[in-house]
């Protein structure tokens, strides 16, 4: 989801090494595909309340909503593939009213040759349990400390 707390990257590796490549891609991109349909669900109303104001338009976010509209499915696609953080693309296609059903073939297909990667080294690599496990809780950090943290006192 947008807000996903949970890192799935060493699930994935982990999943690759005892299940096998192709059933781990393809429950992994479903997955992510009904994610996407949520947020979708979600995302798009609340955008579609604030896009009015000067920020969705004009500067740095008006410009990069430009670029985005010229290539939206290519943009969601590569994006979804490389390491670079989605969610902001996945940002710039709700404010721009991108059909759910193209947004969610861009997911998947964006999405399925990353798992399809991480999988085949859960396979190739072989990596200890405990090792995935120790890069889940050190990539859960930054959340957990963000769900609690403490409103500071004045």
């Amino acid at each position: 989801m947008a807000l996903a707390v949970v890192p799935h990257e060493p699930v994935v590796i982990w999943f690759g090494g005892a299940y096998g490549i192709w059933a781990t891609a393809v429950i992994a991109t479903a997955g992510t595909v009904a994610a996407g349909w949520v947020d979708h669900r979600v995302f798009v109303p609340l955008i579609e309340r604030v896009q009015d104001k000067p920020f969705f338009a004009a500067g740095t976010v008006g410009w990069l909503r430009g670029r985005f509209s010229h290539w939206p499915f290519l943009v969601l696609a590569v994006s979804g593939i490389s390491p670079l953080p989605f969610f902001p693309f996945k940002a710039m296609a709700f404010a721009e009213g991108y059909p759910v059903g193209r947004y969610l073939l861009a997911v998947a297909v964006g999405r399925f040759p990353r798992y399809v990667l991480l999988a085949w080294l859960g396979i190739v690599v072989r990596i200890p349990t405990w090792v995935l496990v120790a890069v889940f809780a050190v990539m859960l950090l930054p959340s957990v400390r963000l769900l609690w943290k403490r409103p500071s006192a004045k």
